[in-house]
């Protein structure tokens, strides 16, 4: 079984994408790099995927959507970070009724750094495949106030990333996904 954390590499006219989407693919990847450091063992796979092609129609989300789609009852969750890594406001559910109301639950566990949130309808190009076919899905919420000033230009470089803000989106992705992937059930569909 597996619980899928994802981003991609996206902004490849002009600028570095270090905002759109290096930030979405480096806190999946700090996700995991947190819960390894940590020694924790979860009962489900946690895996990572770093996608390519979401600008020329999400090639690379539907090549491994057909490649992996006979094992979706495997997928306990998808989730995909591509709002950028500014601060994170909390987390978009796609779902049943019950099990969002897990993931509220979850998602109280991020009290300390005041980041509780459940917004209605996650979105990304790379899991929209697999939430079409009833796999819930979730997608990281932050301030994208400034999203816009970055988004495909040649500003989108790593001098817009803040290292405070980034640990804060990979907590709530850690989290979530940690916690998702150790619970005893996958989540209801």
């Amino acid at each position: 079984q597996i619980v899928l954390v994802s981003g991609h590499l996206d902004s490849w006219d002009v600028g570095q994408g270090a905002m759109d989407d290096g930030g979405g693919a480096f806190i999946s990847w700090e996700a995991l790099s947190l819960v390894k450091d940590l020694g924790l063992r979860p009962k489900r796979t946690l895996r990572l995927v770093l996608w390519t092609g979401e600008e020329q129609g999400g090639v690379g989300a539907e090549q491994y959507y057909q490649l992996h789609k006979e094992n979706i009852s495997n997928f306990d969750v998808v989730m995909e970070s591509d709002e950028g890594t500014f601060k994170p406001m909390g987390l978009a559910f796609t779902g049943t009724d019950e099990a969002r109301d897990i993931v509220k639950e979850i998602m109280t566990l991020l009290l300390p750094i005041n980041i509780t949130d459940i917004y209605d309808s996650a979105d990304g190009t790379d899991i929209d495949y697999w939430m079409k076919a009833g796999v819930p899905g979730a997608s990281l919420r932050d301030d994208i106030s400034k999203y816009f000033w970055f988004h495909h230009s040649h500003g989108d470089t790593m001098t817009v990333q803040d290292p405070n803000q980034m640990n804060l989106c990979a907590a709530v992705w850690t989290v979530v996904s940690y916690v998702i992937a150790d619970m005893e059930e996958m989540l209801p569909r």
